[in-house]
C-alpha cells in the first residue's frame, strides 16, 4: 500500500508543477485559472489519494479523505466565480482566443 501511496503522491506533485508551469505560460486569466483550477485541484486530490493509501483509516486518512469533495467543490466553484467576476468587470480575452461564448449569455 506504502508505493500505490507514494504513487498518488508523485502524480500528485506532478498535475500541481503543471499547474503552476500554466499560471506562467497560459496567456490571460481565464487560461490561467483553468490550468490552476484543473491541474491543482487533481494533484491535491491525488497527494489526499496517496495520504489515504499510507495512513488507512486513521485520523489522518479519514481527513484526508474528507478533504477530497470538499477541495474539488471548493475550488471550482471559486474559480467559476472568480472568472465570471473578471468577466463583468472587463478583464479581456487573450489575443488568440477566437471565440467568446459567455458574450451572448450576458447581454441577455
Amino acid at each position: 500500500m506504502e508505493i500505490i501511496g507514494f504513487i498518488f503522491i508523485c502524480i500528485g506533485i506532478l498535475f500541481n508543477l503543471f499547474g503552476c508551469i500554466g499560471l506562467t505560460r497560459l496567456p490571460d486569466v481565464y487560461n490561467r485559472l483553468q490550468s490552476a483550477t484543473k491541474c491543482v485541484t487533481l494533484g491535491t486530490c491525488s497527494i489526499l489519494i496517496g495520504v489515504f493509501f499510507l495512513f488507512g483509516f486513521t485520523e489522518t486518512g479519514i481527513k484526508a479523505i474528507i478533504a477530497i469533495p470538499l477541495l474539488f467543490f471548493s475550488a471550482t466553484v471559486a474559480a467559476h466565480a472568480l472568472v465570471k467576476g473578471a468577466y463583468i468587470f472587463g478583464v479581456k480575452l487573450g489575443d488568440k482566443s477566437v471565440k467568446d461564448d459567455y458574450k451572448d449569455v450576458t447581454k441577455s
